[in-house]
Protein backbone atom coordinates (compact mmCIF):
# COMPACT_ATOMS: atom_id res chain seq x y z
CA UNK A 1 0.00 0.00 0.00
CA UNK A 2 1.31 3.61 -1.09
CA UNK A 3 0.69 6.58 0.88
CA UNK A 4 0.68 9.42 -0.94
CA UNK A 5 2.68 12.77 0.86
CA UNK A 6 2.80 16.41 -0.55
CA UNK A 7 6.13 17.05 -1.47
CA UNK A 8 8.36 19.24 0.46
CA UNK A 9 8.69 22.73 -1.10
CA UNK A 10 12.41 24.54 -1.82
CA UNK A 11 13.17 27.82 -1.11
CA UNK A 12 13.55 28.38 -4.85
CA UNK A 13 9.79 26.70 -5.23
CA UNK A 14 8.92 29.30 -3.01
CA UNK A 15 10.33 32.12 -5.17
CA UNK A 16 8.45 30.45 -8.26
CA UNK A 17 5.19 29.64 -6.49
CA UNK A 18 2.10 31.59 -7.81
CA UNK A 19 -0.97 31.15 -7.06
CA UNK A 20 -2.54 33.85 -8.87
CA UNK A 21 -4.39 35.76 -5.76
CA UNK A 22 -2.86 38.63 -3.58
CA UNK A 23 -1.72 36.20 -0.74
CA UNK A 24 1.53 36.50 1.53
CA UNK A 25 2.65 32.59 2.66
CA UNK A 26 5.37 31.70 5.20
CA UNK A 27 7.82 28.96 4.40
CA UNK A 28 8.36 26.65 6.79
CA UNK A 29 10.60 23.26 6.77
CA UNK A 30 9.32 22.85 3.30
CA UNK A 31 5.57 23.36 4.16
CA UNK A 32 3.51 26.60 2.50
CA UNK A 33 1.97 28.25 5.50
CA UNK A 34 -0.56 31.14 4.54
CA UNK A 35 -0.12 34.56 6.34
CA UNK A 36 -3.72 35.13 7.96
CA UNK A 37 -5.42 38.18 8.26
CA UNK A 38 -4.58 39.99 11.64
CA UNK A 39 -6.72 40.60 13.98
CA UNK A 40 -7.70 44.98 14.04
CA UNK A 41 -5.11 45.25 17.28
CA UNK A 42 -2.37 43.67 15.78
CA UNK A 43 -3.08 45.96 12.38
CA UNK A 44 -3.42 48.69 15.16
CA UNK A 45 -0.17 48.19 17.22
CA UNK A 46 1.98 47.90 13.58
CA UNK A 47 0.69 50.90 12.48
CA UNK A 48 1.43 52.88 15.32
CA UNK A 49 5.16 51.33 15.70
CA UNK A 50 5.04 52.30 11.93
CA UNK A 51 4.28 56.06 11.85
CA UNK A 52 6.29 56.14 15.64
CA UNK A 53 9.08 55.09 13.98
CA UNK A 54 8.73 57.32 11.21
CA UNK A 55 8.44 60.30 13.58
CA UNK A 56 11.69 59.75 15.57
CA UNK A 57 13.17 60.26 12.06
CA UNK A 58 13.57 56.99 10.33
CA UNK A 59 12.90 57.43 6.21
CA UNK A 60 10.16 55.92 4.56
CA UNK A 61 12.53 53.64 2.22
CA UNK A 62 13.79 52.16 5.65
CA UNK A 63 10.26 50.96 7.09
CA UNK A 64 8.06 47.71 5.92
CA UNK A 65 4.87 46.12 6.80
CA UNK A 66 4.35 42.75 5.64
CA UNK A 67 7.88 41.88 3.98
CA UNK A 68 9.58 38.33 3.43
CA UNK A 69 12.76 37.66 4.76
CA UNK A 70 14.55 34.36 4.30
CA UNK A 71 15.55 32.67 7.21
CA UNK A 72 17.80 29.33 8.43
CA UNK A 73 16.51 26.45 10.06
CA UNK A 74 16.03 22.71 9.56
CA UNK A 75 15.85 24.18 5.68
CA UNK A 76 15.28 28.15 4.22
CA UNK A 77 12.40 29.76 5.92
CA UNK A 78 10.58 32.54 4.96
CA UNK A 79 8.82 34.62 7.50
CA UNK A 80 6.38 37.58 6.85
CA UNK A 81 6.95 40.09 9.94
CA UNK A 82 4.58 42.71 11.26
CA UNK A 83 7.17 45.41 10.81
CA UNK A 84 11.10 45.87 9.78
CA UNK A 85 13.36 48.14 10.14
CA UNK A 86 16.07 48.24 7.31
CA UNK A 87 19.44 49.31 7.49
CA UNK A 88 21.17 51.76 4.96
CA UNK A 89 22.94 48.75 3.63
CA UNK A 90 19.51 46.97 3.23
CA UNK A 91 17.37 49.65 1.41
CA UNK A 92 20.03 50.01 -0.76
CA UNK A 93 20.01 46.01 -1.74
CA UNK A 94 15.96 46.16 -2.19
CA UNK A 95 16.07 48.86 -4.30
CA UNK A 96 14.42 48.06 -7.66
CA UNK A 97 13.66 44.63 -5.99
CA UNK A 98 10.86 43.10 -7.77
CA UNK A 99 9.54 40.93 -4.83
CA UNK A 100 9.98 42.53 -1.04
CA UNK A 101 11.94 39.31 0.05
CA UNK A 102 15.07 39.60 1.93
CA UNK A 103 17.41 37.08 0.63
CA UNK A 104 19.94 35.05 2.81
CA UNK A 105 22.83 36.75 0.89
CA UNK A 106 21.46 40.36 1.86
CA UNK A 107 22.50 42.49 5.42
CA UNK A 108 19.60 41.27 8.02
CA UNK A 109 17.12 44.13 8.95
CA UNK A 110 17.76 46.15 11.93
CA UNK A 111 14.88 45.88 13.95
CA UNK A 112 11.46 43.05 13.24
CA UNK A 113 8.52 43.36 15.26
CA UNK A 114 6.22 40.84 15.76
CA UNK A 115 2.97 41.15 17.43
CA UNK A 116 1.49 37.61 18.96
CA UNK A 117 -1.68 36.54 17.39
CA UNK A 118 -4.01 34.42 19.44
CA UNK A 119 -3.03 30.52 19.26
CA UNK A 120 0.51 31.78 17.36
CA UNK A 121 2.85 32.63 20.64
CA UNK A 122 4.96 29.76 20.25
CA UNK A 123 6.17 30.92 16.68
CA UNK A 124 6.96 33.96 17.85
CA UNK A 125 8.57 33.66 21.22
CA UNK A 126 10.55 30.27 19.97
CA UNK A 127 10.58 29.39 16.48
CA UNK A 128 11.00 32.81 14.74
CA UNK A 129 13.09 33.74 17.77
CA UNK A 130 16.26 31.27 16.99
CA UNK A 131 15.65 32.13 13.59
CA UNK A 132 16.36 35.47 13.61
CA UNK A 133 18.81 35.62 16.32
CA UNK A 134 20.23 33.12 13.14
CA UNK A 135 19.97 35.41 10.93
CA UNK A 136 21.76 38.21 12.83
CA UNK A 137 18.88 40.59 13.45
CA UNK A 138 20.36 43.03 15.92
CA UNK A 139 17.01 43.60 17.54
CA UNK A 140 13.18 41.71 17.72
CA UNK A 141 10.48 42.71 19.87
CA UNK A 142 7.30 40.50 20.20
CA UNK A 143 4.53 42.57 21.35
CA UNK A 144 2.12 40.89 22.94
CA UNK A 145 -1.51 42.54 23.31
CA UNK A 146 -3.26 39.02 24.98
CA UNK A 147 -0.09 39.20 27.58
CA UNK A 148 0.09 43.01 28.17
CA UNK A 149 3.36 42.89 27.22
CA UNK A 150 6.83 43.78 24.86
CA UNK A 151 9.62 41.92 24.92
CA UNK A 152 12.55 42.97 23.04
CA UNK A 153 15.64 41.04 22.45
CA UNK A 154 18.92 42.33 21.64
CA UNK A 155 21.29 40.07 19.39
CA UNK A 156 24.62 39.56 21.60
CA UNK A 157 27.66 37.43 20.05
CA UNK A 158 24.95 35.09 18.16
CA UNK A 159 22.24 34.54 20.73
CA UNK A 160 19.62 36.97 22.14
CA UNK A 161 19.12 38.86 25.20
CA UNK A 162 15.63 39.51 27.19
CA UNK A 163 14.06 42.17 28.47
CA UNK A 164 10.09 42.70 29.05
CA UNK A 165 8.42 45.78 29.82
CA UNK A 166 5.08 45.81 30.49
CA UNK A 167 2.58 49.15 32.14
CA UNK A 168 4.68 52.09 32.27
CA UNK A 169 8.03 50.69 31.78
CA UNK A 170 9.90 52.53 28.95
CA UNK A 171 11.21 50.43 26.54
CA UNK A 172 15.24 50.48 25.76
CA UNK A 173 15.97 50.17 22.39
CA UNK A 174 20.27 48.88 21.81
CA UNK A 175 19.74 49.80 18.52
CA UNK A 176 17.59 53.40 18.33
CA UNK A 177 18.28 55.27 21.56
CA UNK A 178 15.92 57.92 20.28
CA UNK A 179 13.11 55.93 20.90
CA UNK A 180 10.95 57.15 24.10
CA UNK A 181 8.14 54.67 23.73
CA UNK A 182 6.27 52.47 27.70
CA UNK A 183 4.86 49.45 27.21
CA UNK A 184 1.47 50.67 27.62
CA UNK A 185 2.12 52.87 24.67
CA UNK A 186 2.76 50.38 22.49
CA UNK A 187 -0.26 48.36 23.73
CA UNK A 188 -3.03 51.76 25.02
CA UNK A 189 -5.49 50.30 22.33
CA UNK A 190 -5.85 46.45 24.19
Amino acid sequence: MTVATNPKMTFADFIEHNDGTDALYELENGELIPVSSESDINQIIAVFLLIYFSQIGIPANRLRMKAEIAVHSQQVNVRVPDLMVYSEELAIAMQGATRSLILLDMPPPLLVVEVVSPNQASRDYRYKRTEYAARGIAEYWIVDAIAQKVTVLEWVEGFYEERVYEGEQAIASPIFSEVQLTAAQVLQKC
